[in-house]
């Protein structure tokens, strides 16, 4: 829409130059059909200028999410394990902008802020089921996302600012500090406080949560069916239809609908 307007608003100056050259030439201008339509186009420049200024402005008062994020037990991860973790993980977020720092560290921007807690389980899931024997390490990753007015970066991510980069790095130094896995913050404290029991709950969920149920869960996740995983797993319905419950996939999928409602009302 705003090239359009710019394109517009080119052609339109072009057209009052014309008419400036043949006010030169012309002693009765003020009096003529072209005077009058010189004081339209002057109009319709300052209207549309107004309209690309609204249009941006309200582009950079959006609300967005982002993420900032760490693996948990990284340095404990076996080398094939890290590497098949890090490229799923750059896999999920191919989608957003994203940036990885200290090897184990990584922040997302969002810009529909409804995708993000799934984002989110997409990424703790797929770490959980690298935990699929006791004797494995526990893998998981600490996120924090924080939903507020950021325009989009335009180089690198660790430099941007917005109320959803400073809710973000400030929640993931809480959590860093308290051991809670994922924490959702807005500026609208009526929603936070829905959110913090949302994920107090999706926290306890995936606490419990076996690699094998949460290799099940990622694969729900990103729209799969029960067929589908089964087959891809090599395992049966029923062996599927059992992590599928254990795994409390429905109560996952109704926090996910509560939490994109909570966002709708922001």
């Amino acid at each position: 829409m705003p090239d359009s307007f710019a394109y517009q608003g080119y052609v339109t100056i072009i057209n009052r130059r014309s008419l400036a050259i043949q006010a030169d030439n012309n002693v009765d201008f003020k009096g003529s059909f072209f005077y009058t339509n010189f004081l339209n186009i002057r109009l319709s420049i300052r209207i549309k200028i107004k309209f690309v200024h609204l249009y941006n402005q309200l582009i950079i008062m959006a609300i967005r999410s982002v993420l900032t994020a760490d693996i948990v037990n990284s340095t404990r991860l076996k080398g094939e394990k890290e590497k098949k973790l890090l490229a799923t993980l750059k896999q999920v977020l191919s989608e957003y902008r994203f940036e990885f720092y200290r090897g184990d560290s990584f922040q997302v921007f969002i810009q529909d802020p409804k995708h993000s807690l799934r984002t989110a389980l997409l990424c703790r899931c797929f770490a959980i089921s690298l935990s699929k024997d006791k004797k494995d390490t526990a893998a998981d990753i600490r996120i924090s996302i924080g939903i507020g007015h950021a325009l989009k970066p335009a180089k690198s991510l660790g430099t941007a600012k917005g109320e959803a980069f400073i809710l973000s790095g400030r929640a993931f130094d809480l959590i860093s500090k308290t051991g809670t896995r994922l924490s959702i913050t807005t500026t609208n404290p009526l929603a936070n406080a829905g959110l913090e029991a949302l994920t107090a709950y999706i926290n306890a969920l995936l606490k419990t949560m076996t690699g094998k149920q949460a290799e099940v869960i990622f694969e729900l996740l990103k729209g799969q069916t029960q067929q589908v995983v089964a087959k891809k797993l090599r395992k049966s319905k029923s062996t599927i239809h059992q992590h599928v419950n254990a795994g409390h996939w429905e109560e996952i999928e109704k926090l996910l609908y509560q939490f994109e409602n909570i966002i709708n009302l922001i």
